[in-house]
């Protein structure tokens, strides 16, 4: 007669804690996508929260080419253009 424990032993191949590794595994992919979530989420916060510089760059650009246009058509004095460039510069 058979001894199914035996054979039941070696359908397994002696590899039932393979198993567990793949437990390990997904626990550990699982733990990795979470993480990779939280940096994500963290990277997205924080580019809202800086102040957009090159946005404000510009638009003192912007401001100080229209002054000096002004300026070159005679449309400011000497004071004025000084004034308004030093509020425009933050000065």
């Amino acid at each position: 007669m058979m001894n199914y424990r035996h054979y039941g032993h070696e359908m397994m191949g002696g590899y039932h804690w393979f198993g567990f590794v793949w437990v390990f595994i997904a626990i550990v992919l699982v733990i990795a996508v979470v993480f990779l979530i939280v940096k994500v989420m963290q990277n997205k916060q924080q580019e809202n929260n800086q102040p957009k510089q090159s946005h404000t760059k510009k638009e003192e650009n912007n401001a100080l080419n229209i002054l000096q246009e002004r300026y070159a058509k005679g449309e400011l004095t000497d004071e004025e253009y000084e004034h308004k460039k030093s509020v425009l510069k933050g000065e």
